[in-house]
């Protein structure tokens, strides 16, 4: 009968796989950790890191400690009450065994182990050790001091403290001795992460240890976090504990040079909310009462950037959610009516702010815990928690009518009113200004750059501009182009580092300036990607070190001060040739080669082939060198050229990238080219 399925294509019951225990986060990874890249191995340390600090926020834990180790592996050290080390009476092994073998398993689900968590799914700790080449636990609690090793989730014993070393499975937690006098209870985890699980050069990132480590520390105030580097044989340690919270949170967050412009508002309560929940049989209930408590510090200062951090039980969530939307309906709310009631603030028949004006050189950041919390997935990256946004509407609205309408704060609090006022009239005046100068080409008589070469074409879907590095570069692009649609803009060598400067040197610097006005899409906040004259924008440089120099300096400009072009997959870098190999007799072939590694290969094919190559084999040193038909072919034909799209998949690492990069601090960006050193591949290097 199989056969016949076979033959007619089809499949049966013995086509299905079932996957029992850890093997499913083993099989796939990424839907139990976000991802098997770099993120994914940081995750892993979070989901360690959260259990102890839940043990902290439940009052049972002062000290946290995180110790990276020299041989890659990751230990998380708390003083809590230890994970429970009896028998569990349903499953019939301990406590350890079950959390760290179970997927869906813990004290987070009910009952009295914990009144909040940022547990929810029950698979962190289990997903790390079914990921993991070795982890071991040692558990004091009860007097006596619990261990237990695991590979893959299986139990077992180790021949020796390698990871590698030689591995019998064996059930059980083992007793090693009893605890010392004065020794704490506790939890202490060490794993080491199996690579095969995850993309080739995925590693941790510290910095990203760090800040968790960091945000975690201002979330809750009572416990001390430490972490402890010893990865290059000497221990670097850092002490993270902040007993003023949130308010020390804002502080920090705060850019430089920010003068506030109001004292941190400090916002508590408490609310309720009904939501849709199971009992413990697992049947739904209606109109289940839940508590949320809530922690808000915000404040206003003199500049133009927001900064806005959401957290639900401890955990960050980057893209916000219900708690975020509470917020700013609050502030819109307090604000709104508090301007409408204040004599000669808006001018008659003026339009109230919006959110993007009373948010502007805000501030904030927003806690809530709460039971059983949704998060859209599984990195708990977006609170979806409903019930939450009317308590914490209610909760900020309230505090803040009361600071609007105190004595000892109505006059900062007037301070604050009139920058938002102030703020609207500025975003109106440039819409107003944008309106005006519309999506106009250079032969609809627009003001542009007397260097633009601009193409024929009206219609931004097909049209592309090219940003060429320098003026011999221009003559044969102008030559190569397709003039209906392809737009070319000459810059003069390497342009200024945005990085480094504020807004208005970005708008007084030349070339930078030459590339705004010519996009059309203003910058910054102001950025309007509807109104961009192209469809693509391609950066197109010299295939040398300067060109790509020029290259990542134009990409910071666009990450800082448009990104979301690059958001919008409308981003690219050309890829230029670096030789030209061609063959003689009949039937000659040209090729193009772009690194030193391929002309070898390519030259050596021809040659086994029986051809005979032309030497020396010309070297593009610059795009200038090229004839036009070359430049054609290799860069700018849309049917054959090869392009990089830029993108940005995590903007909160990209903007770290940028800062250790192209910031103005000197000494990370030294101890990251020195640390990075060894994973260089000398070939790839065109010297």
């Amino acid at each position: 009968m199989t056969g016949e399925l076979e033959a007619q294509g089809m499949y049966g019951a013995d086509d299905l796989t079932h996957l029992e225990g850890l093997d499913a986060v083993r099989k796939r990874p990424g839907m139990y950790i976000g991802s098997t890249d770099s993120r994914g191995v940081g995750h892993l340390v979070n989901e360690i890191l959260d259990n102890s600090t839940d043990e902290g926020v439940a009052g049972h834990a002062t000290r946290v400690e995180v110790t990276l180790h020299a041989d890659g592996s990751v230990q998380v050290d708390d003083d809590g009450r230890g994970i429970p080390t009896d028998v569990h009476a349903k499953s019939g092994i301990s406590g350890v065994e079950l959390v760290l073998t179970r997927l869906h398993a813990g004290g987070k689900f009910g009952g009295s182990g914990y009144k909040t968590s940022g547990g929810l799914h029950g698979v962190g700790a289990s997903a790390v050790n079914a990921l993991s080449l070795r982890f071991d636990i040692t558990v004091k609690r009860d007097g006596k001091v619990h261990q237990m090793s695991f590979r893959h989730g299986v139990p077992g014993v180790f021949d020796g403290p390698d990871p590698q070393a030689a591995f019998t499975a064996q059930p059980g937690l083992r007793v090693v001795g009893p605890m010392k006098r004065g020794d704490s209870t506790g939890t202490s985890i060490r794993y080491w992460h199996d690579a095969r699980y995850f993309e080739t050069g995925a590693v941790l990132d510290v910095e990203a240890v760090r800040a968790k480590l960091r945000n975690t520390a201002f979330l809750v105030p009572r416990v001390c976090y430490q972490l402890r580097d010893v990865r290059h044989g000497l221990v670097d340690e850092e002490t993270f504990r902040f007993p003023n919270g949130l308010t020390d949170m804002v502080d920090f967050l705060t850019p430089a040079g920010d003068r506030a412009v109001c004292g941190t508002l400090l916002v508590t309560g408490t609310g309720t909310y009904k939501e849709n929940a199971a009992d413990e049989n697992g049947v739904m209930r209606a109109n289940v009462e839940r508590q949320a408590e809530v922690e808000v510090a915000l404040r206003w200062g003199t500049g133009y950037e927001r900064t806005i951090e959401c957290f639900a039980n401890t955990i960050r969530n980057a893209h916000g959610g219900t708690h975020r939307k509470g917020f700013e309906r609050a502030v819109v709310r307090a604000l709104t009516e508090a301007m409408r009631n204040s004599r000669g603030l808006l001018r008659p028949k003026e339009e109230p702010p919006i959110l993007d004006d009373i948010l502007e050189g805000m501030t904030a950041v927003i806690h809530v815990r709460l039971p059983e919390p949704q998060f859209t997935s599984q990195t708990k990256d977006e609170l979806s928690t409903a019930g939450v946004t009317k308590v914490l509407q209610a909760i900020v609205e309230q505090r803040l009518k009361a600071w609007l309408e105190d004595r000892k704060t109505r006059s900062e609090a007037a301070v604050v009113l009139q920058k938002i006022v102030d703020a609207a009239r500025v975003r109106l005046t440039q819409k107003q200004q944008k309106d005006a100068a519309r999506r106009k080409t250079a032969l609809e008589g627009a003001s542009m750059p007397p260097k633009l070469v601009d193409c024929r074409s009206t219609g931004v879907d097909r049209s592309e501009l090219f940003i060429v590095e320098g003026d011999s570069a221009l003559g044969t692009a102008r030559l190569a182009r397709s003039s209906e649609y392809q737009a070319l803009l000459p810059i003069r060598g390497k342009i200024l580092n945005v990085q480094k400067a504020s807004l208005q040197q970005m708008l007084d610097n030349a070339e930078c300036s030459a590339i705004v006005q010519v996009l059309g899409a203003g910058s910054g906040r102001t950025f309007d990607l509807s109104a961009l004259r192209y469809g693509r924008v391609l950066i197109m440089a010299d295939a040398d070190v300067d060109g790509s120099h020029i290259r990542t300096l134009l990409i910071t400009l666009f990450a800082k001060y448009m990104r979301p072009l690059i958001e919008a997959g409308r981003l690219y870098t050309a890829v230029p040739p670096l030789h030209k190999v061609v063959t003689k007799g009949r039937n000659p072939e040209t090729i193009y080669t772009y690194t030193e590694v391929e002309v070898s290969s390519v030259v050596a094919r021809l040659q086994k082939a029986g051809k005979q190559v032309v030497t020396p084999i010309p070297r593009f040193k610059g795009l200038g060198e090229m004839d036009a038909d070359e430049l054609w072919d290799t860069t700018m034909n849309p049917a054959v050229r090869a392009v990089r799209r830029i993108t940005i998949d995590d903007v909160d690492a990209a903007q770290r990238v940028l800062e250790l990069l192209m910031g103005e601090k000197v000494e990370p960006r030294r101890n990251w080219l020195i640390d990075s050193a060894s994973r260089v591949d000398q070939a790839t290097i065109d010297a």
